[in-house]
């Protein structure tokens, strides 16, 4: 019997495994070559492990982190069975989870506020950005919630385009000016419509140029500071989209982002097409910032709302 709550619905559940299942394949592939021939966890089983790890992007400092804990664990009952280790390190994963993971949610919540709740999407050019847009609109929509989406990334003419697509084809307002406009006099727009409106969401598309430009940092920064003169708590959450399948590069980007900006929820796209899952694990617990969503295929129901019972059920593929 499972350990784990069954909470998907068989459809959702069968998306997030076929999502997942590059890198699941992955992992049990390296973690088999790490046992071969042993019968208990030892030092050598360990340093295998850690390897395995590192090698499925959960990154160094989570991965000493869950390879200490299972020294500990393996010191304390002085005999654990490689046969074990798959069970072992679900519970520290899941354990590492729940620290920045509390809730259960299986559908998009959003916090009551006073007016439209704001979110300022972030990230860098072609992590899917816009397309998480275009999908949370959707299923927010879906929920008979009024949503009102900006393009305040006026430095690509793509971009409005890409988001107009996506305004048309969900049935959702757009704020938008001319390329070239300054994005916070877009975002000030946004809310100012979505508050005559009587909107209950905001999304703004950002900027995406390289994450380590100081002038984009800034342009973030300034359009924080005008959304308040609409809605003074705006935005009430930050929402930084990394594309799952770029590794390391992805923690980079969560580096320099959660420096020039308060970011409070993650997004992580594009794990279908990468045995690169074990980012979600590492980012989530280096940054202490939960992961939100998870995009899991090209649909528009395909970007999920992360579950921690249920992404460890199907990485570790349990049966119940």
């Amino acid at each position: 019997m499972s350990l784990f709550k069954k909470i998907f619905s068989s459809e959702k559940k069968e998306t997030l495994d076929k999502g997942l299942e590059k890198s699941k394949t992955s992992f049990f592939s390296k973690l088999g070559k790490a046992v071969v021939g042993k019968s208990r966890v030892d030092d050598e089983v360990l340093d295998n492990l850690e390897e395995v790890l590192v090698t499925s992007d959960v990154g160094v400092d989570t991965t000493l982190k869950i390879i200490g804990r299972i020294e500990e664990r393996v010191a304390r009952d002085k005999y654990v069975g490689t046969d074990e280790l798959d069970r072992i390190l679900r519970e520290e994963i899941m354990a590492l989870l729940a620290q920045t993971h509390t809730g259960e949610a299986t559908e998009i919540t959003l916090p009551e506020v006073a007016g439209p709740y704001v979110i300022m999407v972030v990230g860098v050019n072609g992590v899917g950005k816009t397309t998480t847009i275009g999908k949370l609109a959707h299923q927010l929509r879906k929920q008979g919630k009024k949503v009102v989406l900006g393009a305040a990334d006026t430095f690509r003419a793509a971009a409005i385009e890409q988001l107009e697509i996506w305004a048309d084809r969900v049935g959702v307002p757009l704020v938008k000016q001319r390329m070239g406009s300054d994005p916070a006099s877009v975002a000030f727009d946004t809310l100012s419509s979505a508050v005559n409106q009587q909107a209950d969401v905001v999304l703004i598309d950002t900027a995406g140029r390289l994450h380590n430009k100081v002038n984009l940092m800034n342009e973030l920064t300034k359009v924080r500071r005008v959304m308040q003169k609409v809605i003074p708590d705006a935005p009430h959450e930050v929402l930084l989209v990394l594309d799952g399948s770029t590794g390391q590069n992805a923690f980079e980007q969560a580096k320099q982002f959660t420096r020039a900006t308060e970011v409070n929820s993650l997004a992580v796209t594009k794990l279908d097409g990468t045995a690169k899952g074990g980012v979600v694990i590492g980012i989530s617990d280096q940054f202490g910032i939960p992961v939100k969503y998870i995009g899991v295929g090209e649909g528009v129901e395909d970007l999920q709302v992360f579950n921690k019972y249920e992404f460890v059920d199907s990485f570790f593929n349990l049966k119940s």
